[in-house]
């Protein structure tokens, strides 16, 4: 997917031109891969653009830079005014967003000690992630031979920068063996998630799905999808998920801010379920949709809208 650049970035409280918005090659981030992230969507509604859970996203990026003893220099608050403002200056209607928190150029070594904290923060439109005929019809996947790296090791409720070197190797094996996506199993062989998704499962009418002790992400978007199950009285349970559930599961699907919530039609080329999109996995895109595009009530409070005129202030 090419970049499709926009006007501004915003980087430590002021806003960049889009070219203008550079790091050092020696910076800390590259050599050692010291940075973590976020990723957000703004849906188009009749209202205006909307920003999707910004503070849940906003603070998950501030518990990432802590755990790895960085401090951000921002609040929730400042963060998410800062979104709004970038996407009203860049005059989108829709748009994925990347908040990134870095250690820059400073000292060399290991030892990030000295070297300065920076913050950036674009957004640029963006399809759908894994296409998007695969909302409907959905995706063959595979399980990767490569897992992911057991808690204490790589934090896995850090959404860092290093660990996506690990969901490289599983989308690049998927990929060359004629696979859309992989499923990563945990240092235990139990299901994890994908290499930018966590997963769910539809059997016999629960909705189940690994839980954060299998190396699994803490997703906004799985947390969204949890509390819709709540609210149209579908039982969700996290448990231990051997990999031959997969196989034998009625339905299987992946959500994701960038994935949004993408049925799974096969894995290792055996079929799930009749192979395609199944109700349950239908009726929770369709919810998903309805709350992000502002076609039902925000009872939830989950829409951040961005004003045509916004005065947000940005520090």
């Amino acid at each position: 997917m090419p970049w499709k650049t926009t006007e501004k970035i915003w980087h430590n409280g002021k806003f960049l031109n889009w070219e203008d918005a550079h790091i050092h090659v020696l910076s800390h981030v590259i050599t050692y891969g010291s940075a973590v992230f976020e990723g957000i969507r703004c849906y188009k509604t009749a209202q205006g653009p909307a920003i999707f859970r910004l503070r849940e996203h906003m603070q998950r990026l501030i518990n990432s830079a802590h755990i790895y003893r960085i401090s951000a220099g921002y609040s929730v608050d400042d963060l998410a005014n800062a979104a709004v403002e970038l996407v009203r200056l860049n005059g989108l209607e829709s748009c994925y967003m990347r908040p990134i928190v870095l250690r820059g150029y400073g000292e060399a070594g290991v030892d990030p000690d000295g070297c300065p904290i920076e913050v950036y923060m674009a957004c640029w439109e963006w399809g759908k992630y894994l296409g998007e005929a695969a909302l409907a019809s959905g995706v063959d996947v595979c399980v990767s031979s490569w897992t992911r790296p057991a808690p204490n090791t790589l934090p896995q409720m850090a959404k860092a920068a290093a660990n996506y070197m690990n969901s490289q190797l599983i989308r690049m094996e998927a990929k060359v063996n004629g696979y859309v996506e992989g499923i990563a199993l945990d240092v235990n062989g139990y299901v994890s998630e994908g290499s930018g998704e966590n997963i769910f499962l539809v059997m016999d009418g629960t909705l189940v799905t690994p839980q954060l002790s299998n190396s699994a992400l803490p997703g906004i978007t799985r947390s969204t999808i949890v509390t819709l199950c709540r609210d149209l009285g579908i039982p969700v349970s996290e448990q231990l998920i051997p990999r031959e559930m997969l196989y034998l599961a009625q339905e299987v699907f992946f959500v994701g801010t960038a994935a949004e919530v993408t049925p799974i039609r096969s894995v290792d080329r055996i079929k799930v379920g009749a192979g395609a999109r199944g109700p349950i996995t239908h009726q929770l895109q369709d919810e998903f949709f309805a709350y992000t595009e502002a076609r039902k009530p925000d009872i939830h409070g989950w829409l951040t809208p961005v004003p045509v005129a916004a005065s947000a202030s940005v520090r």
